[in-house]
């Protein structure tokens, strides 16, 4: 019987060892690093505006919510509704998407971060940087202060800086990925793979316990 514990640890934590380092370094990684500096908290403004509400005066059909936000200078109006997100001036009028210009304008109003350049992006890619985010969807390319380059994503129609994302975030996204055992698109915590590799490394955590006790006692007799 022990010959059979012995062997059973011995083999499944040789066969577990190296996602076990890839755990324990993602978790030394996430201690190390706040959530907050990763998202890129530190790079955002908290701004504040005016709202005038005189004006605003039509009937949005079907929608669940609505908000009241600030493009630059102007009132818009966000409502979920089951067409999905749509977006009104003060007048009702269905909004158009801001220019590369006015994309750069608010990333320097609401960030530290000096914008560069504008891409505009209108396709879903496995794993990518804004995954989640409703496209289509603007990349902002900027500097921080030390000359590092990080992507702002902002939404198209409201200006809304839906995502920041640094050097930091990548190597965050790339430690989590490994801590869930899903490379590529990085999201599902619900994988087999992962499940497989906690039940054996349970089993290996069981067996060396026994293995210590039952030397232990072997010792003491």
């Amino acid at each position: 019987m022990k010959l059979i514990v012995r062997n059973t640890h011995k083999y499944l934590s040789f066969f577990i060892s190296i996602q076990l380092l890839l755990w324990t370094i993602s978790g030394i990684y996430f201690a190390f690093n706040k959530i907050e500096n990763v998202r890129g908290e530190q790079y955002r403004l908290q701004t504040s505006s005016n709202y005038s509400f005189k004006n605003i005066e039509f009937e949005i059909p079907e929608a669940a919510s609505a908000v009241v936000k600030k493009r630059l200078d102007k009132t818009i109006i966000a409502a979920s509704t089951k067409a999905g997100m749509r977006y009104f001036d003060e007048a009702g009028d269905p909004l158009k998407k801001i220019s590369f210009d006015e994309a750069k304008q608010i990333v320097a109003k609401n960030t530290l971060l000096n914008p560069i350049a504008v891409v505009e992006i209108n396709e879903s890619k496995e794993g990518s940087e804004y995954r989640g985010r409703q496209l289509p969807i603007y990349k902002v390319i900027t500097r921080n202060v030390n000359d590092k380059e990080i992507n702002a994503y902002l939404n198209i129609f409201s200006g809304d800086i839906v995502a920041i994302r640094s050097a930091q975030w990548r190597i965050w996204d790339l430690m989590w990925g490994f801590h869930i055992m899903d490379w590529q698109e990085r999201d599902n915590i619900d994988n087999m793979l992962l499940k497989i590799f906690s039940i054996l490394a349970l089993i290996s955590s069981i067996s060396g316990i026994l293995l210590f006790f039952k030397i232990d006692i072997r010792k003491e007799t």
